[in-house]
């Protein structure tokens, strides 16, 4: 597979990085990739209902596309510790995510995060994977149809996201008189709205369509409005972990340049999931250019 042809490189490059020349003494390892060379393994902190980014099976094994991507991130850093790795698994929530990370029980979250300013002040992120953006979802025949009609109201959101925010802000630029109420996951927001204890659930769009799909629930649901944030994904990890950093740069560039980004993109958001449900969202334009910026052989 030229993937992992290409993701060797990007740990042989890195590994080059660290030691320079032949002539110079090797460079230590240092952070996430000392733990793993010394651990034999890499912890990756997984979601259990963030269809199709990062979700469990009916094994109950984290499945989809951020996994499929963070697998091969593992694949890197054995290729430039010269080690294979055991991959190890922790579920997090939305409003656990961070401290997973910052804490080091987990070395790489693969859901669905935004990279946003707040956050990159406690971890880092991978290039972006995907572009998305607080949408509502509503029961079909739903007099809401964006969020002016959210006035008198009950708009549930899932603890720890940037769409709670989002409606937060909404409340306070446009003065709309709507309540929040806060789940602790996405199946568990899904549910309000199935339940008919909220009205809406705000969220990524993305993530409304996989559940959606999910569910097999297209005909009693549907998504609305216009987009209420910006949300670009990564993969995030240790903040100030140099070798880390430069390992995860290079390994997308090498996915980016390989097509294997492409590839794991049309699985997951073009074909059947592995329920049978199929999302079928192509490829944004704003995601195309990104992906064709990360092909671009880093400095």
């Amino acid at each position: 597979m030229k993937a992992t042809l290409a993701i060797l490189f990007a740990g042989l490059a890195l590994a080059a990085g660290v030691a320079r020349a032949q002539s110079e003494p090797p460079v230590e390892l240092t952070g996430t990739l000392a733990k793993a060379r010394a651990s034999g393994a890499v912890t990756i902190a997984h979601r259990e209902s963030s269809i199709p980014f990062s979700y469990l099976n009916a094994r109950k094994e984290p499945i989809g596309y951020s996994i499929e991507l963070c697998k091969l991130v593992v694949e890197a850093i054995g290729s430039a510790v010269g080690k294979e790795l055991e991959i190890k698994w922790l579920p997090v929530t939305s409003a656990s995510r961070i401290e997973a990370i910052v804490s080091g029980k987990a070395d790489l979250e693969c859901g669905s995060t935004t990279n946003d300013i707040e956050r990159r002040k406690v971890v880092a992120f991978s290039p972006t994977i995907f572009v998305s953006g607080t949408k509502l979802m509503v029961k079909r025949g739903s007099p809401i149809k964006s969020y002016r009609d959210l006035g008198g109201k009950t708009v549930v959101v899932t603890a720890g996201t940037t769409n709670h925010k989002a409606m937060e802000e909404i409340i306070r630029r446009f003065k709309v008189d709507l309540r929040i109420v806060v789940s602790p996951d996405h199946a568990q927001s899904f549910m309000q709205v199935v339940e008919g204890k909220a009205d809406a659930f705000a969220t990524d769009d993305v993530l409304l369509y996989g559940l959606i799909a999910g569910n097999f629930a297209q005909k009693d649901f549907t998504v609305v409005g216009e987009f209420l944030s910006y949300d670009p994904y990564g993969v995030m990890y240790r903040k100030g972990d140099a070798q880390l950093e430069r390992l995860v740069n290079e390994t997308f560039h090498a996915l980016a340049e390989d097509g294997e980004i492409e590839r794991q993109y049309k699985r997951w958001f073009l074909r059947k999931l592995p329920s049978g449900a199929s999302i079928d969202l192509p490829m944004s334009p704003q995601l195309e250019s990104l992906v064709r910026a990360m092909a671009t052989k880093p400095e």
